[in-house]
């Protein structure tokens, strides 16, 4: 046995020095910043770990800079449009680089929180109930007629930004048509979605070997209204509990909705399912992130940790997976 340790080890050193992989980070959406963040931890768990590695800081202007390096692997860790939506999957496929997370269809249909919840919803796997608006239409009109359907506060969203970007809540018809206003031009269309009046949770899902399984739960217990950008990206400004404060019958709930929804948007690689639960334990999937944030604040290397992986471990074990 010691004598097949050995040649595994050594098998494993090699693929790690031949290996030419690309840590891709930056891009152009809203949420560059917390990318190059991501992108800079993951690149400094690569080099601890061994692999011959390198950064590349995507712009508008070097995007095709990815195809001329010529990487064995990309290590996406890209957050918001031009990163997380299928564009830079569709790239690099036309040029035949591997690369970590989703394919395309499932990058752009989680991207969408819109389409995500039709496919949510076709699938059985419940989600809060919405309405969309699309620019040009008469704003005043719309609120009239789904203030005939829901009951404040609403929740308002710009459907294809991350990190609670264009995420407003509204409390009152006033507000509701000024966050209609505020946010429509970042994608050209709004989400309105009723509010869950509950616990805010997540869960990691990954693939190990062949099955699909779940990572612990977590719990996210924000210092303002919800859990914003200033929340998620500020020291102090949340808490993750693991795991998380619900019932037994409320967990297998969500592990088996969080696994039945990275199955049915086909995702690859670490995604991670967000929740609601409402006080009579029913779960309500909000949204799927495909390139999840991983930084020191960020939610799945904690309950990565809380499952008894490091973050070396999980990123090694992200890049196993894509090659």
């Amino acid at each position: 046995m010691d004598f097949w340790k050995y040649v595994i080890c050594i098998w494993g050193e090699m693929i790690m020095n031949n290996l030419k992989i690309l840590v891709v980070m930056g891009g152009t959406s809203s949420e560059r910043e917390v990318s190059l963040r991501s992108g800079q931890a993951v690149y400094d768990a690569l080099v601890r770990v061994g692999y011959n590695v390198e950064k590349f800081i995507l712009n508008e202007n070097n995007v095709c800079g990815i195809i001329d390096i010529k990487p064995d692997l990309c290590v996406l860790a890209l957050h918001g449009k031009g990163g997380e939506d299928g564009t830079i999957q569709g790239m690099l496929e036309l040029a035949g680089i591997k690369y970590t997370g989703s394919g395309i269809a499932s990058s752009a249909n989680c991207m969408n929180k819109i389409l995500t919840k039709k496919l949510l919803q076709i699938n059985g796997i419940p989600t809060p109930q919405y309405a969309v608006i699309n620019k040009g239409e008469n704003v005043i009109d719309f609120v009239d007629y789904i203030l005939t359907k829901f009951d404040f506060p609403l929740v308002v969203k710009a459907p294809c930004q991350g990190s609670s970007v264009g995420v407003e809540i509204a409390h009152n018809k006033e507000l509701l048509i000024k966050s209609i206003e505020n946010n429509i031009d970042y994608d050209g269309e709004i989400l309105i979605e009723e509010f869950i009046n509950g616990t805010e949770l997540t869960v990691p899902v990954m693939r190990e070997n062949n099955n699909v399984i779940s990572l612990p739960i977590v719990e996210i217990v924000s210092e303002n209204s919800f859990y914003d950008f200033e929340s998620k990206y500020t020291t102090g400004m949340s808490r993750h509990i693991i795991p998380a404060r619900i019932s037994n019958d409320a967990s297998d709930k969500i592990n088996k909705y969080a696994i039945d929804a990275y199955k049915a948007l086909s995702c690859k690689g670490v995604a991670r399912i967000d929740f609601f639960i409402d006080k009579d334990d029913n779960p309500y999937v909000i949204e799927i992130n495909t390139l999840p944030g991983m930084t020191a604040t960020s939610l799945v290397p904690d309950s990565a940790k809380a499952a008894g992986i490091s973050f070396d471990e999980l990123v090694n074990m992200i890049v196993m997976q894509a090659l």
